[in-house]
């Protein structure tokens, strides 16, 4: 096999980001989930799931299996789609945190997949739609969405008719929008954070002997130690004084940019901020 989809790394990830524990993101509402999934493809290595009710899972050798060739995400068009109104990570966070969600991604040892307009924060969903020309499939399709939800609290009239032309209309992206606000500052994050993958060795190392990470559930801090590097990121309210004193490749949130800058001085990760820091 050449590579895998690591769906347990977006679950950690959206929960982290979230606090949504329903289904199957119950498993991941753990103290140790986070911190896990950047360092281990899999969640479930043995160990019980109270989603299935059951063990489940098998371990993952980082001596002989490179983190490359797992291909993990924050979105995809089954997550999203596969939500009641199609909403995007953009619907359910701030731009800070959408932004938290990038660092952790694109420094991570797996090999990323961004959704189309993840990259700047798409206003616009991405609703399940179909265009099937059998009446009696059509039918099936409309009525099985709408018992799938129903069972979740929704409102049969909520949930967009897959098979009406304005379920698909409201799917598309609004280009006008990437050069705007928010969306032009998240798109630039992206492309900073793409470069320094592709310029810091680090931060593309797929040896997963060398991946570590740990998650303070409770102040929701995130460090990371990719080689000789360390990925800060801080999903709580409150500032984060670090033990890190090294230069600042990358810092994203209010009052970031200047954190660290005095050279020997503590890096600074603001609330709701990131921050790369070189040795």
């Amino acid at each position: 096999v050449h590579g895998q989809w690591a769906d347990d790394v977006h679950h950690a990830l959206h929960v982290a980001l979230t606090g949504e524990k329903q289904g199957y993101y119950a498993d991941f509402d753990d103290e140790g989930a986070l911190g896990k999934m950047l360092r281990s493809p899999f969640f479930h290595d043995g160990s019980w799931s109270s989603f299935r009710g059951r063990s489940h899972g098998r371990t993952v050798d980082p001596a002989t299996v490179p983190g490359w060739r797992f291909v993990a995400s924050l979105q995809t068009h089954d997550q999203v789609g596969n939500r009641a109104a199609g909403d995007r990570l953009s619907h359910l966070l701030d731009t800070d945190l959408l932004g938290c969600g990038a660092v952790m991604l694109l420094t991570s040892p797996w090999t990323p997949m961004l959704f189309m307009g993840e990259e700047w924060g798409a206003s616009t969903p991405w609703q399940f739609f179909t265009d099937h020309t059998d009446p009696e499939i059509a039918g099936g399709t409309r009525r099985g969405r709408r018992a799938e939800f129903s069972a979740h609290g929704w409102a049969a009239e909520d949930v967009p008719d897959p098979q009406d032309p304005e379920t698909f209309r409201r799917s598309k992206l609004a280009w006008s929008e990437v050069s705007t606000g928010d969306h032009a500052s998240l798109l630039g994050l992206y492309r900073d954070l793409i470069a320094l993958r592709r310029t810091t060795p680090d931060l593309r190392d797929g040896d997963l002997s060398r991946a570590g990470a740990t998650w303070e559930h409770e102040t929701r801090r995130l460090d990371v130690r990719r080689g000789e590097h360390r990925v800060l990121v801080n999903l709580g309210e409150e500032p984060w004084e670090t033990s890190a004193s090294g230069p600042v490749l990358l810092a994203w949130g209010s009052g970031a940019a200047v954190s660290g800058a005095v050279p020997g001085s503590p890096v600074l990760v603001p609330a709701r901020g990131a921050v790369i820091v070189a040795p």
